[in-house]
C-alpha cells in the first residue's frame, strides 16, 4: 500500500541493522512533503543507523521504507538518491583530490539548486571553489556536503550531525544557513543534531530515539517546556 500523496517519506515496521545485528526496532515514521524533523538522543541510540536505513547502507531485516509512494526498501543507494534523497553524512566525505567545484558537479542534477544558488548560501565557498577537498578546513567542508547535497535537488535531506566538531562561530554561520533552508518550500528535512538546543529550534516536531527505538515523537516546543521529560529522555539537555 502507497504512501499519501502529501508524505514524501514512509518507513513501516522497519528493523535494520549491520549484518545480521539488529540496531533498529518497530521503526514507525512518516514526513510530510515540505516537513522538519529533528532526532535527539544519547550517542549510540541509532540516530545515524536510521539515516543510513534510509539511504540503503544498513541491512533491511524487516520492513518498508517508501519515498514519495515508492516502495524503496530494497533499491540501491544512488538509485535513492536520483528519486530525490539528499545525505549530508556525519563524516563529510569530501572528495580530496577534486576541486570544491567538482565536488558539486559529481552530485549535479536539475532543479532549482544550481552553483550560483550554493554559492548564495555560503557565499566562503565561492571564493574557494578552485581549491580541492583536502585544502578546505572543516567547517569549509561541511558548507561543502551540504552544498553537494543540495545541488542534487533532493526532496529529502538528510543532515547528520552538521555542527559536530566545529568552531561556535561556524556552528552559527550553519544554523543560519539551516534555517534558510528551512523556509524552502516542498524541501522535508531530517536533522540528527547533538546540540538539544539547535534541534528543538530548527524544527516543528522532535523525535527522540533510545536503544534502537523511537521513544518520543512530537512537538518541539512541547519537548523544550518540559526540562524533566527532556532530562530523562536524553540525559542532558544541551546548549
Amino acid at each position: 500500500m502507497s504512501a499519501p500523496a502529501d508524505k514524501v517519506l514512509d518507513l513501516a515496521a522497519v528493523n535494520a541493522g549491520y549484518g545480521r545485528t539488529v540496531v533498529l526496532e518497530d521503526i514507525d515514521l512518516a514526513l510530510d512533503r515540505g516537513e522538519r524533523l529533528s532526532i535527539i538522543g544519547r550517542n549510540g541510540v541509532g540516530k545515524t543507523t536510521l539515516l543510513g536505513t534510509v539511504m540503503g547502507y544498513t541491512t533491511l531485516h524487516s520492513g518498508r521504507i517508501e519515498l514519495a509512494g515508492r516502495d524503496i526498501s530494497n533499491a540501491r543507494t544512488y538509485d535513492r538518491a536520483r528519486a530525490g534523497l539528499g545525505h549530508v553524512p556525519q563524516e563529510r566525505e569530501v572528495f580530496p583530490s577534486l576541486t570544491l567545484q567538482e565536488n558539486l558537479a559529481v552530485a549535479r542534477r536539475a532543479g532549482g539548486w544550481t552553483f550560483d544558488r550554493v554559492f548564495e548560501l555560503f557565499p566562503q565557498l565561492a571564493a574557494r571553489r578552485s581549491h580541492k577537498g583536502n585544502q578546505l578546513s572543516g567547517g569549509e567542508q561541511q558548507m561543502l556536503a551540504i552544498a553537494r547535497a543540495l545541488v542534487g535537488n533532493p526532496t529529502v535531506l538528510l543532515m547528520d550531525e552538521p555542527t559536530e566538531g566545529l568552531a561556535p562561530v561556524i556552528i552559527e554561520q550553519l544554523v543560519d544557513a539551516m534555517h534558510t533552508l528551512r523556509a524552502q518550500e516542498g524541501l522535508a528535512i531530517i536533522l540528527v543534531e547533538q546540540h538539544t538546543g539547535i534541534a528543538l529550534e530548527f524544527s516543528e516536531r522532535t523525535l527522540v530515539m533510545n536503544r534502537g527505538r523511537i521513544v518520543y515523537d512530537g512537538p518541539s516546543t512541547d519537548l523544550a517546556a518540559d526540562e524533566p521529560l527532556l532530562n530523562s529522555l536524553v540525559g542532558v539537555v544541551g546548549e
